[in-house]
């Protein structure tokens, strides 16, 4: 029996307030409007960004469907839609890829300015919602909204993938993967025999490491405080580990004094204004490149020594890892299954989605890097 066009009951985790655990509750799921696609989700990932939201560093309206970083199948498409049909194996964008806004159009740009990062609506592009429940409109999550069965995005928002691909490790490349992998190799450009620091060694900070690996970096430093994420750092392409709580002295002058003048790429991947600080001290005081991969905390700022840049470092964010997010995926993706880079090491959980509470206990005491629900 077809369920295009009509209501879908199905199970979501729905987050009713901040600060609170998931509860698993039914909802129903609108039908795909006119250029939107209704995706059955099989997996989805638990990411550092969705928890930002619980604590309040990233600040959205409740209540919300989390989410962000997933694989699935097409269930059905609203009219207009040309890019993907039923049975189409994709990977939900939280940075779409409209392929008119000058981002778009740019060789240099990749965050679209349909995205609903910065805005923060929580709604689809046409200012409504595809969920209820219990009778109450419920908030979508940067155009994606995975912690459901089902969820409805823009078709600027969903890239087709190889229908071989393994939904449960692709789903990575919706966010983690690519954006640490491509802080390296895109945004920084890292270059054979470079030095590099990596801030924060989660599923995004591994990412880079890969990155910085493939890229021919000659002397990887991972750095973080929790030594537990040492051994598959250096599994990975890290040459040195470092645990900032092992010295009296800051994390910049360890490094200086390890490298002689400073890093030639750093990568901040945590989200705190201290690190990104302390990053951009670590690098090369006058050919150095700092990349912010990690989202900054709401309303906080950053003071630092103008001297820093005027001595020509060069300080920089970057949002996906600077892929144009519907032409990279499908490629990546097809990497991926060309053994190319390698997903399993980043994903030490694999839970059924009833178990997402849990999934995020492990992430905040540092036990995981990436748990993946599936349905």
């Amino acid at each position: 029996m077809s369920t295009a066009g009509k209501v879908i009951k199905c199970k979501a985790a729905v987050l009713w307030e901040p600060k609170k655990p998931f509860s698993i509750e039914e909802v129903e799921v609108a039908p795909p409007k006119a250029h939107e696609v209704r995706i059955k989700i099989l997996a989805t990932g638990i990411c550092r960004s969705d928890d930002h939201v619980i604590t309040g560093a990233l600040v959205r309206p409740f209540p919300i469907i989390l989410g962000h970083e997933a694989a699935g199948v097409v269930e059905s498409v609203g009219e207009g839609v040309t890019s993907v049909k039923p049975g189409d194996k994709v990977i939900p964008l939280f940075v779409p890829q409209c392929g008119e806004c000058s981002a778009c159009l740019s060789t240099k740009g990749n965050l679209c300015s349909k995205n609903d990062i910065g805005s923060a609506s929580g709604l689809m592009p046409d200012g409504t919602t595809r969920f209820t429940c219990k009778g109450k409109a419920i908030h979508h999550f940067i155009g994606t909204s995975t912690f459901t069965e089902y969820t409805v995005v823009h078709e600027t928002a969903v890239a087709k993938i190889a229908a071989a691909a393994p939904l449960e490790k692709v789903c990575l490349i919706g966010c983690g993967f690519s954006t640490g992998y491509g802080a390296a190799v895109q945004t920084a450009k890292v270059e054979p025999g470079s030095t590099c620091a990596v801030f924060g060694l989660g599923g995004v900070g591994l990412s880079v490491v890969m990155g910085c690996k493939a890229a021919g970096a000659s002397r990887i430093i991972a750095i973080d405080i929790n030594k537990d994420k040492f051994a598959k750092a250096k599994e990975l392409g890290a040459t040195d580990c470092v645990n900032p709580k092992d010295f009296t002295k800051p994390i910049h002058e360890v490094l200086m004094e390890m490298t002689g003048l400073g890093v030639d790429y750093s990568f901040e991947v945590i989200g705190h204004t201290e690190t990104m600080a302390a990053a951009l001290a670590s690098c090369h005081f006058n050919y150095g490149v700092s990349v912010i991969v990690g989202v900054p905390p709401a309303a906080e700022k950053i003071s630092f020594d103008p001297m820093l840049l005027f001595s020509g470092r060069t300080w920089k964010g970057s949002v996906f890892g600077g892929w144009k997010s519907k032409d990279a995926v499908p490629k990546l993706v097809a990497d991926y299954m060309e053994k190319k880079f390698v997903l399993e090491p980043l994903i030490t959980h694999t839970l059924p989605f009833i178990k997402i509470n849990e999934g995020f206990d492990l992430l905040r005491k540092g036990k995981s890097i990436r748990s993946v629900l599936v349905f």
